[in-house]
């Protein structure tokens, strides 16, 4: 099995996002009293008393401008959760079982930043990494993948970058 890289929004980037957001927005922090929030910024969920902010994030975009591409209508923004300060990140080595749990799909993107492919990814009970790596297997198969993205199937929100292994 392929040891994809899934990263998360880069810390330099969510405290852009905190300050202001994608939408060019800056967003009030909130106690989060019932936990579970997907968290972006560290591929993790939130547990009850932390404190998060909902802002808007075009992870395309970002993407496009680091690689000289113009996605144009696929630059997309969205709603992501992030811890309302700076936290060390991911706190797991290798694949983020959070981010692809439930229902996801992945969307494969060229070096334009166009999309190309796409999975819809189900897994079952404890196998939601193999599930997720034979998708990725299957997108990065295709050359003219550069970059896949895992969102949200109901809400369409942006999850995890993943690149192939280094």
């Amino acid at each position: 099995m392929n040891a994809y890289e899934y990263r998360p929004i880069p810390a330099d980037v969510t405290a852009e996002l905190r300050e202001r957001d994608d939408a060019g927005l800056t967003r009030e922090p909130f106690a989060d009293d019932e936990g579970g929030a997907p968290l972006r910024c560290c591929l993790t969920r939130s547990v009850p008393g932390d404190t998060l902010v909902l802002v808007s994030y075009a992870p395309l975009r970002r993407w496009a401008a680091e690689h000289g591409a113009d996605p144009g209508a696929y630059d997309e923004v969205g709603p992501v959760f992030l811890h309302a300060q700076a936290c060390a990140g991911p706190r797991h080595d290798g694949f983020p079982a959070e981010v692809a749990s439930s229902r996801r799909v992945f969307r494969g993107y060229d070096k334009r930043g166009h999309i190309v492919g796409g999975r819809l990814v189900s897994p079952a009970p404890g196998h939601a990494e193999e599930v997720a790596a034979a998708a990725l297997d299957d997108l990065f198969a295709d050359p003219a993948v550069e970059v896949v993205h895992v969102r949200a199937v109901e809400f369409g929100c942006f999850h995890a970058e993943v690149r192939r292994p280094s």
